[in-house]
């Protein structure tokens, strides 16, 4: 893919004129560009033995902008099961000792709220045992997105057919200064997280009949290149049992030109 994308940059820079790219277009290859390196650069940093250990030797300044103070907040807190020192041999109650707070940028349709995750730091004074609640799981580690959040911007994007530079401007409105290339890098490091889930469902579809005839000529014209469009059927409960179709999965095996 990204190979694709620097054929089509070599083109619109050293090609004849009647071929360039607009201001536009080329904006939208952007962003394909920027998610295609989260996505690279995830998938890196997963194959990468000792990246856990070169992060803890040199962690990196956090420089991003903190949220909107004016934005409601919904605070949960996460303390530990026992207030009593696990320490074996000890069993003194802890005494809490401060907390940590992570604050994550959630979004419900026309609302952009913060979420205030406090977990209290337990301590035994006897033995000085801490005990804290581990964080909770998050799709992007150290990320401020919410999955909610994170949804929306692929639904908006994919579905809605709306580019990171337009959500970019909806983020501004709302005070919130999330760069386009930020955007970028989500919606990458969300397709490799997603990445189990295509192959759960390519599976699945692949032990079903595959009844694609009708499908496969609508989706040549639409897209150039070769598809495989799988169907899957399932047995309808109810009047005379039929088969439905309850997904449809379309895979191009070539890059698809650009416009």
């Amino acid at each position: 893919m990204l190979t694709h994308e620097i054929a089509v940059l070599k083109r619109w820079k050293f090609g004849r004129s009647r071929e360039g790219l607009n201001a536009d277009q080329l904006s939208l290859l952007d962003e394909t560009i920027d998610t295609d390196i989260a996505a690279t650069e995830l998938e890196l940093e997963a194959l990468s033995q000792d990246s856990i250990e070169r992060k803890a030797a040199a962690p990196r300044k956090p420089r991003r902008m903190p949220l909107p103070a004016d934005l409601p907040r919904r605070e949960f807190h996460h303390e530990p099961a026992s207030t009593q020192c696990p320490s074996p041999g000890c069993g003194a109650p802890l005494q809490r000792m401060g907390e940590d707070i992570t604050e994550k940028l959630d979004y419900t349709p026309g609302t952009f709220t913060v979420e205030r995750h406090v977990r209290g730091k337990w301590v035994c004074r006897c033995c000085e045992t801490l005990v804290q609640a581990p964080v909770p799981a998050c799709v992007i580690d150290k990320g401020i997105p919410t999955e909610g959040l994170l949804a929306h911007v692929l639904v908006a994007k994919y579905a809605d057919h709306m580019p990171l530079a337009r959500q970019e401007k909806i983020f501004a409105r709302a005070g919130l200064g999330i760069a386009r290339s930020t955007l970028a890098q989500w919606v990458g490091q969300c397709g490799v997280q997603l990445q189990p889930l295509v192959d759960a469902l390519r599976g699945e579809a692949a032990t079903h009949f595959v009844q694609a005839t009708r499908f496969l000529g609508s989706f040549s014209r639409a897209r150039q290149g070769s598809a495989a469009v799988q169907c899957v059927r399932q047995q309808q409960l109810g009047v005379g049992g039929g088969v439905g179709v309850v997904a449809i999965a379309a895979v191009f095996d070539t890059p698809r030109a650009s416009a």
